[in-house]
């Protein structure tokens, strides 16, 4: 029987967008602009939902949660890649990228669970206005918050447990600007079936959980906007709504081709633009959408500001 030399690697090369020389400052300046719009909009709703009591509801404590999100996913993938681009420094510890996927992942999974709950919140608010109050309270507000925490982590200790007992030979180049789950499995050398086989079996089991509850709500909330007798106030629901449905669909989208998917279809410079979607657009475009349009929010950030 054959024997084959497994070693193990003790450091990446997050190759990723850094292999364009000719362009490589322009992304730079691009993608920071990016980072430090999507840094500014969040802190800023932060501070507004802590400091205005007009702000002190069940909706804004979510979107709150969101904000934070959206300020840890790019910070865990952009500043790497940002420091490739300027400084052309591609490597990355395996400690690092260990730490880098496993937050990465807790993040995603806790903005998908997290997405869902705020369209569950949507939906009584919609659906139920008069006994609002009493079933989505603060208590039940802070439950859901830290479920969706709770189930992110252990769901990212799976995935990042599965990964990193595999064996990395030959190559050490990471075809991505950070370290994730398809990349690392197309460049293990490794039987990664049985992984696989449970990556995506975890990972649709609660991708498709909360996209059904996301989905139910949405219809029940369709349902409502319907019903009301105002073409005004249905302009102004579908309008806002719409526009919630559009960024879920776009994040849930992207994550799901990203992750519940064989390693036999990976295609990097497919994910790298799919990436960009889920890691970088949406975390700039949820403050936009989930606080400009609506008086209350605007009305807060113009006091912050």
């Amino acid at each position: 029987m054959q024997r084959v030399n497994l070693s193990t690697v003790s450091e990446f090369l997050l190759v990723g967008l850094s292999d364009a020389p000719e362009v490589r400052f322009l992304l730079f300046v691009l993608f920071l602009i990016i980072y430090l719009t999507t840094m500014a909009g969040n802190i800023t709703i932060l501070v507004a939902i802590g400091t205005d009591t007009c702000l002190q509801n069940p909706m804004y404590f979510f979107l709150g949660n969101l904000s934070l999100l959206d300020i840890l996913c790019p910070t865990i993938t952009a500043l790497k890649m940002l420091e490739a681009l300027l400084l052309e420094n591609k490597v990355i510890s395996f400690t690092g990228c260990i730490l880098q996927l496993f937050f990465l992942i807790d993040v995603v999974g806790t903005e998908i669970f997290l997405l869902a709950v705020m369209v569950y919140d949507c939906y009584v608010a919609k659906c139920h206005p008069l006994q609002y109050m009493n079933i989505v309270s603060m208590k039940l507000c802070a439950h859901l918050a830290i479920g969706t925490w709770v189930v992110g982590f252990f769901n990212s200790l799976l995935h990042t447990s599965l990964i990193f007992t595999l064996f990395f030979c030959d190559s050490n180049e990471v075809d991505q600007h950070y370290c994730d789950i398809p990349p690392m499995l197309a460049l293990s050398c490794s039987p990664t079936y049985s992984r696989e086989l449970v990556i995506l079996t975890v990972a649709g089991v609660l991708g498709s959980s909360a996209f059904v509850v996301t989905l139910i709500s949405y219809i029940y909330i369709l349902m409502a906007i319907l019903c009301m007798n105002s073409s005004e106030s249905r302009h102004k629901a579908f309008s806002t709504c719409g526009s919630h449905l559009t960024l879920v669909c776009l994040f849930y989208g992207t994550t799901t081709c990203t992750y519940v998917r064989p390693s036999s279809t990976y295609s990097p410079n497919q994910d790298r633009i799919i990436s960009m979607l889920y890691g970088i657009l949406t975390p700039l475009l949820n403050p936009i959408i989930y606080s400009l349009r609506n008086k209350e929010g605007k009305c807060a950030l113009r006091r912050v500001i």
